[in-house]
């Protein structure tokens, strides 16, 4: 009796503990407030890839919704926007550090640009979790209400981010569970805007243990969080049970990663010998037994479509009947002005291009500047040599090429988009992903630019094919489950099979309904708790 009433004093004191910490929180004011928001927001990014400390994500979403209900004062809505905005900033500096490796490529035309780079598009992003915090002071909730507004409105600002301003959906919070494998299959119903709303929920969750009502109140988030991520895991257990989708019959790749530093990419002098490099590597052991080569963007620093001799030489590199697959940049040159696009072409063993794909997705001030004749007359610049802006290619497309099934082509950060990798009227039998992550050195971005395209073969059930420059090169399953892959930094060449690609998930056949209406459940549940409580 006296070891069971000291556990359960030892109890109610944890619990205490709890409740005190929560209002310690709730009560911050000043740069204290914001010093633990900034921390808040860190701690979430720490959960993404590389590091994948995912319960992490417990402390920084319990601790934001702990400040929200803090929000008090003569302006409580500008105070949990300011909230919202400080995590915003936290997480998005530690998140997206990388940038500042592109603008040292050539630090004398950029370097200056870093501060402003970094921190004014940390500081902009953050605009979406602050109107998340926002969304959940204004209607005045607390509690488990709270919760479930929060993670109805977290979905619905990463939806909004990923398409506002050409959109850019980096480091969806869903991109948490990439390296587990049974949750990421949780995509091919909900997407990953849909994980990241039931992400935010079981991270948040346990923030009603910082309430002072009655046991069952407190303990409600905590249990029901382990119920849906025990749920999330079953799904994906029973999904991935004896999932083995084969491969293409006679389709054997080979991936080139050529591994050039991005600084000497582009130098006149050099960009023939790159090209020797990369056919080098291409015909190195095992050349033989391919069928299909793939190289990684702009592999190619040439405009290939206007050099048959070129064409001519790359065909000594295409396996006997079969393909080079190969970025490099397209040029039309005419009577009007000259246009430029980021391109990928498929070249046959006679040096002819039987296939090509422009870019559609542009990078802002790496392939072009926005609003140029205002910013262009203030001295910016685009990072990618030359004067000359990319043109954009007309969107995602399914293209036929000989002996392989119908690839959908995705040129770098194209990749990262939910919803917007496939034709709409032409599903094709893989995703072909060409990239040059060089731009972002040894750095945290490679490795989530590639989590992030891995949940693209999850919602749409096809395989990816992924060559990159300096890293990481892949190919994945339509499970998301990486089959072979050459890493961040490494020169060489990767073969591989073919994944054959799968029935399409809820996701591929509705899109963005799903996590609309996930999140259009939560904000109605959560009307229902407020009625209840």
């Amino acid at each position: 009796m006296k070891a069971s009433s000291q556990s359960g004093a030892g109890r109610a004191e944890y619990a205490a503990g709890l409740v005190r910490l929560a209002e310690n929180i709730r009560a911050l004011a000043g740069w204290r407030r914001a010093a633990l928001a900034v921390l808040l927001g860190a701690l979430a990014t720490a959960a993404l890839p590389p590091l994948h400390l995912v319960p992490l994500i417990v402390p920084a979403f319990v601790g934001l919704v702990w400040l929200i209900e803090g929000a008090d004062g003569p302006r409580p809505i500008r105070r949990a926007f300011v909230d919202g905005w400080w995590f915003g900033v936290g997480h998005f500096a530690t998140g997206l550090y990388w940038i500042s490796h592109a603008l040292l490529v050539d630090p004398v035309r950029f370097g200056w640009m870093i501060p402003f780079a970094l921190f004014g598009l940390s500081a902009g992003l953050a605009v979406f979790p602050g109107l998340a915090a926002l969304a959940v002071r204004f209607i005045r909730l607390r509690g488990l209400a709270a919760i479930l507004v929060l993670a109805a409105a977290w979905g619905a600002v990463e939806w909004v981010r990923g398409h506002v301003l050409t959109g850019f959906p980096w480091n969806l919070i869903g991109t948490v569970w990439a390296e587990t494998e049974t949750v990421m299959q949780g995509a091919a119903l909900v997407g990953l805007y849909g994980l990241g709303v039931l992400t935010v929920l079981v991270a948040a969750l346990p923030a009603t243990l910082g309430l002072k009502e009655h046991f069952l109140h407190r303990w409600a988030g905590p249990f029901a969080a382990l119920i849906l991520l025990g749920g999330l895991w079953g799904f994906g257990a029973v999904r991935l049970a004896g999932a083995e989708p084969g491969t293409v019959a006679g389709v054997r790749l080979r991936l080139v990663q050529p591994n050039i530093p991005q600084n000497l990419k582009w130098d006149s002098g050099l960009r023939e010998r790159h090209v020797r490099h990369t056919m080098a590597l291409t015909r190195t052991a095992g050349f033989e037994g391919r069928t299909h080569v793939v190289w990684p963007e702009s592999a190619v620093p040439f405009a290939l479509a206007n050099s048959p001799a070129l064409r001519q030489a790359l065909a000594t590199v295409v396996p006997r009947g079969g393909l080079l697959i190969t970025g490099a940049p397209r040029v039309a040159e005419g009577d009007g002005p000259v246009e430029i696009w980021n391109s990928l072409h498929a070249i046959d063993d006679t040096g002819t291009i039987v296939g090509t794909y422009d870019k559609a997705h542009l990078v802002p001030f790496g392939e072009y500047v926005p609003l140029r004749g205002v910013l262009g007359a203030l001295g910016l610049e685009k990072i990618t040599p030359g004067p000359i802006d990319f043109s954009a290619g007309p969107g995602p497309q399914t293209l036929a090429l000989p002996g392989l099934p119908a690839a959908s082509p995705l040129i770098c950060y194209e990749v990262i988009f939910p919803g917007h990798v496939v034709a709409a009227d032409a599903r094709p039998g893989w995703l072909l992903n060409v990239t040059n992550d060089a731009w972002f050195g040894i750095s945290s971005g490679p490795y989530q630019h590639f989590a992030s395209s891995r949940f693209r073969t999850v919602e749409e059930g096809l395989p990816l094919v992924r060559a990159a420059n300096n890293g990481i090169s892949a190919v994945v399953d339509a499970y998301g489950r990486v089959q072979a892959q050459l890493g961040l930094g490494r020169t060489g060449i990767l073969d591989a099979d073919l994944p054959k690609a799968i029935a399409p998930p809820l996701y591929a056949r509705l899109g963005d309904v799903v996590p609309a209406a996930l999140a259009l459940f939560l904000l109605a549940l959560a009307a229902v708790v407020r009625r209840l409580g």
